[in-house]
């Protein structure tokens, strides 16, 4: 990709999913990231570690940069002779001052690219059950500003021409406005009783629709506290609504979720709360790292032959194992031999990825079933290798010692206190927009008790929220700490948590 060049990146309407995959990429490789308040900040975590990031939003008013001030950090990024993405909301040239932004460009000599984003005109109609055009209803639509100043001369749309000659009309950004629209689609000839949405954060978690009519649209939006930023969507279309709403009828819709997992096993997890609608609120409290010292590890690494069986206990241990497996100079060929025990499905599928059989995967997925799966024939006179974090629960090599096993421990990773938002979360809690906390271990109850100040604001911040344990061994945890689980699966995985959340609230 040529160096210097500029590209106009439409991140689209605020579902991360929605962002092309052209921007995607750009993303991916740009070197400076220029972006804007309607910009899903999760499309940040796609660009280089490096990248520098340069926010200039603008919300409801408060503007940290003017457009002349915007274009001139676009115009001077460009001499720097690096790859530089302008990510904006929705698409670049519908509203998005795209259009100007390039102008400015071609002043400056600057090479540039415009990569379109899909529009929050039709994302926000779409995500809210209603159809822009339909073949009984309407065959024309118009995207339209609202933010137009009510108390210019003359404005510069033709009321008169679009009040009754298009179907469906979307004003982008006008609820300050909303009474002028109303007054002025009226006195040229609109329908009063013509039905009225209107979205706020269109296609996010947090997308709020109301419906009226032109005759108390505005009332029901003042009634309802909604702020920009919201499209209006004026037409016959918006009376499919209640037919075609697939997104606010989601079973988690409008709930918020915490997920306390460290990051690098929490998207999965994630994405199966947020495919039901739940706002997730990633809040890792616990991180993997490796260990001060490898030197009981790699001591097991270098006569791996001499074990009978190998245990892992976490998706965590089998990636730091195969790593410093790697990086002492030996590979998967080193576990020849060697029988192989997982936790748990998800540790099972990170070790047969590495194509290595798994030979015993207990019923239950904690300790003390897998002392029962491999039993006191398996274990008597064996030599057991347990690859882990540096501080777990000690149940499983106890019990196989008791059974006649030789059991080594190598630490191969550690979990540290991670850089969070907690200021962030802490208002959510305040506020009581929590939901659902869900805990996957006991480590990350013990690690979010003192992500706080102390353990009595842990507990008053959870008063009235939801807790959700992987199973039985994290609610014990749980409830010594004073938090008492709702919502416990039958099986102890992240799929099974995800289906009992849906079932607590369906019902």
């Amino acid at each position: 990709m040529p160096k210097g060049v500029v590209y106009l990146v439409g991140a689209g309407p605020g579902d991360q999913g929605l962002i092309t995959v052209r921007g995607k990429e750009l993303i991916e490789r740009a070197e400076i990231l220029i972006y804007d308040y309607l910009a899903n900040v999760k499309l940040l975590d796609l660009a280089p570690a490096g990248a520098e990031k340069i926010y200039v939003g603008k919300m409801g008013g408060e503007h940290t940069k003017t457009q002349d001030e915007i274009n001139e950090i676009i115009v001077e990024a460009s001499k720097r002779g690096k790859t530089i993405v302008r990510l904006k909301g929705g698409d670049p040239y519908i509203f998005g001052r795209g259009g100007e932004e390039a102008q400015e460009l071609v002043k400056a000599g600057a090479p540039f690219e415009v990569v379109p984003g899909v529009t929050a005109g039709s994302a926000a109609s779409a995500y809210s059950g209603i159809p822009l055009t339909h073949r009984d209803h309407t065959t024309s639509v118009a995207f339209i500003t609202g933010h137009e100043d009510p108390n210019k001369p003359e404005s510069t749309i033709k009321w008169d021409k679009i009040s009754t000659g298009i179907g469906t009309l979307v004003f982008y950004m006008g609820i300050k406005n909303l009474p002028n629209i109303v007054e002025n689609l009226v006195a040229n000839g609109r329908d009063p009783k013509t039905p009225v949405a209107v979205i706020r954060w269109g296609s996010r978690p947090q997308q709020q629709t109301v419906t009226g009519t032109l005759t108390d649209i505005v009332d029901i939006v003042r009634n309802a506290g909604i702020k920009a930023p919201a499209i209006t969507v004026v037409g016959d279309v918006v009376s499919l609504k209640s037919e075609l709403d697939w997104f606010e009828t989601k079973p988690l819709f409008g709930k918020k979720v915490v997920v306390t997992r460290a990051r690098e096993q929490a998207s999965d997890f994630a994405a199966g709360l947020t495919d039901l609608g739940a706002d997730v609120i990633e809040f890792p409290t616990i991180q993997t790292a490796p260990p001060e010292s490898w030197e009981s590890l790699d001591t097991a690494i270098s006569k791996l032959r001499d074990y009978d069986w190998i245990v892992f206990t976490s998706v965590n241990g089998v990636h730091f194992f195969v790593k410093r497996l790697r990086e002492t100079g030996h590979d998967i060929r080193s576990l020849y031999g060697v029988k192989v025990c997982a936790i748990g499905p998800k540790t099972a599928e990170a070790i047969e990825n590495l194509g290595v059989r798994v030979d015993v995967l207990p019923n239950e997925y904690r300790a003390e079933a897998i002392i029962t799966a491999l039993g006191e024939k398996e274990l008597s006179g064996k030599k057991v290798l347990i690859p882990r974090a540096k501080v777990a629960r000690e149940v499983l090599p106890v019990e196989m010692k008791k059974m006649g096993a030789e059991v080594t421990i190598a630490e191969t990773y550690v979990t540290v206190k991670p850089v969070t938002r907690r200021d962030e979360v802490r208002s959510l809690f305040k506020e009581g927009r929590i939901d659902v906390v869900t805990f996957t271990s006991s480590s990350t109850v013990t690690k979010f008790i003192e992500m706080w100040d102390s353990p009595e604001e842990a507990l008053s911040l959870m008063n009235g929220v939801t807790v959700a344990s992987i199973g039985p061994i994290t609610s014990d945890t749980a409830r010594k700490n004073g938090l008492e689980p709702t919502i416990e699966p039958a099986e102890y995985t992240t799929a099974a948590l995800t289906k009992s959340i849906e079932d607590h609230f369906s019902g």
